[in-house]
């Protein structure tokens, strides 16, 4: 059944969403309904966690893992989290879509102030630190129902009422997304899979990394064994690739492709998604 990513600044009431589309698809709709929640993993230790680089992507892993446990063909999926990062929802979107089942974005748009206000009238123990919080609000990558992995989107004001009838209609009522080659599973059939999956993207960061020494910030860089160059509109660091790098081979590990020889263009097509 499908899956609902809850997105936005930290105390912007993603929770309090999570709960009313719960309430509604269970006692309108007779669905089951489940919700993966940050808080519940991070509990008192939240401030500790999200000031930490490695704890923090401990913690989308487990998000992760916890979400795909419950996605399946009978449960809707509700996570819970900032999920701030447009990589980690395009990932989920690609989990969904394995599935053969729709997703829906709900953007929870409060205002920095008003999020904060709520922040403070919270009990002591449940806060965000003051330099976590600005750190989550600086490092916030806003959602974009221009990318399909934001849409359909449902951004939600203060005090708007939520859209339920129209969430359930995404979520029921339209057809899933058809899996493609980077998302449908293929049986591991090369022996040097894993050598090739490794080779290839360190060459595709390579290129991309002596490129932008000499070309004009913002032009295409074509990659050798590509027909799609790579397009990300600026210049981007080398941990930026780095990271997206892990997580390609991450995913691709689990769902290899057939044909080694079409790693560059999907490594490409996956940068250009995630970092353009």
């Amino acid at each position: 059944m499908p899956l609902v990513i809850v997105t936005g600044f930290p105390s912007s009431g993603k929770s309090r969403r999570a709960v009313e589309l719960k309430e509604y698809l269970e006692k309108e709709k007779e669905k089951t309904v489940v919700i993966v929640s940050e808080n519940a993993i991070v509990g008192e230790e939240k401030n500790k966690i999200l000031n930490d680089s490695r704890l923090e992507k401990d913690l989308r892993g487990n998000l992760k893992a916890d979400v795909l446990r419950q996605l399946n063909r009978e449960t809707v999926v509700i996570l819970d989290a900032g999920n701030y990062i447009k990589g980690f929802r395009y990932e989920l979107y690609c989990a969904s879509k394995q599935i053969k089942t729709p997703h829906c974005i709900l953007h929870t748009l409060s205002p920095i102030d008003q999020a904060w206000v709520w922040n403070q009238e919270r009990p002591e123990d449940e806060r965000y630190a003051k330099e976590v919080f600005d750190g989550l609000v600086m490092r916030y990558e806003a959602p974009n129902s221009s990318n399909r992995w934001d849409s359909p989107m449902f951004t939600l004001l203060p005090g708007d009422s939520l859209p339920s009838d129209p969430i359930y209609e995404a979520l029921f009522l339209r057809k899933p997304p058809p899996p493609n080659q980077s998302t449908e599973t293929q049986p591991l059939s090369s022996t040097n899979f894993l050598y090739e999956l490794d080779r290839t993207t360190q060459e595709v960061t390579t290129v991309i990394m002596n490129s932008q020494k000499i070309l004009v910030e913002g032009d295409d860089i074509k990659i050798p064994g590509s027909t799609e160059p790579v397009c990300l509109g600026r210049k981007v660091t080398l941990g930026e690739l780095t990271r997206a790098r892990r997580q390609f081979i991450s995913y691709t590990k689990l769902h290899p492709v057939e044909d080694t020889g079409k790693l560059t263009s999907l490594f490409v097509q996956y940068l250009n998604k995630t970092l353009g």
